[in-house]
């Protein structure tokens, strides 16, 4: 991982406001550096776009938190953080150009594919969206598919079976997704570095909540739509949690089932690790 920081930190030596930028595990580039080691460019340009694209999301989101920190948009506004991600986006392709054509193809596709989920996701946060295939598709687009193409390239670089890997890309972010959503409900705001339950806020059906407002009554479906978009008393809160207890399981049987889907799919102790972790994460 330190080759991968040292890259970018070349990438973007220019850029004042680059360390600036609240990082995070660095997930994608581990997974590519553990199918491929040699896969430094690729590891270190899927990272800007990820970064790039958070940037993008908390302008979008008008978040003031980003990993327990202030986000760049906060600080610097909006303006600031758009050109830093579009900054991001440039170079991160122009390095990986260098390297390898076929993977700057691709790179370019997820950025197109992250765009459209952005899009996705504002237009189904306008209405309360509960069609769980939209969410599905939306969750793919905007989280996934980078991780997806992680894998896949790296392992093509590597002379691996490209899709089994790119399968357990796919399955990863999807978990990592529905793990977030779930998380957003049953943890503290302390530990997520933001207020519970802000999904809902700002308009985000996640799968617990189609899950929920499916098994609710009448007089119930018509209460929790007056808590859309809504900043939540505790009261109002407790309202919910007490409703969406099952709907938390089988969210969480649903990641379950993605994840052992994407450990079966590769014999790799160290990959099955990040995914069992991942499905046991508490924050």
């Amino acid at each position: 991982m330190n080759k991968v920081y040292e890259l970018m930190n070349k990438m973007f030596q220019d850029v004042e406001l680059f360390n600036e930028i609240p990082k995070g595990k660095g997930v994608r580039a581990k997974l590519i550096t553990t199918i491929n080691p040699d896969a430094i460019s690729l590891a270190a340009s899927v990272e800007s776009i990820h970064l790039a694209s958070l940037l993008h999301d908390d302008v979008i989101d008008e978040a003031k938190l980003r990993r327990g920190k202030k986000s760049i948009n906060a600080i610097y506004g909006d303006k600031i953080a758009i050109m830093i991600g579009d900054i991001l986006f440039s170079r991160a392709l122009e390095y990986l150009i260098d390297y390898d054509k076929m993977s700057a193809k691709a790179l370019a596709n997820v950025i197109y594919m992250l765009s459209m989920g952005e899009m996705e996701d504002v237009a189904l946060s306008e209405n309360m969206n509960l069609d769980k295939n939209k969410y599905m598709n939306m969750i793919y687009k905007k989280t996934a598919c980078l991780i997806e193409m992680s894998c896949r390239e790296s392992a093509r670089l590597a002379g691996l079976n490209s899709e089994i890997y790119a399968k357990y890309g796919k399955n990863l972010g999807l978990v990592f997704q529905i793990v977030d959503d779930i998380l957003d409900i049953i943890s503290d705001e302390k530990t997520l570095g933001k207020p519970v339950m802000n999904d809902l806020y700002e308009g985000k059906m996640t799968l617990p909540f189609i899950y929920m407002y499916e098994e609710l009554n009448n007089d119930e479906k018509e209460y929790f739509k007056t808590l859309f978009k809504k900043r939540l008393t505790q009261e109002e809160q407790n309202w919910i949690k007490d409703r969406i207890q099952s709907a938390i399981k089988k969210s969480y049987q649903e990641a379950v089932n993605l994840a052992n889907e994407g450990i079966e799919s590769i014999d790799n102790d160290y990959l099955s690790e990040i995914m069992l972790k991942l499905i046991n994460r508490k924050f």
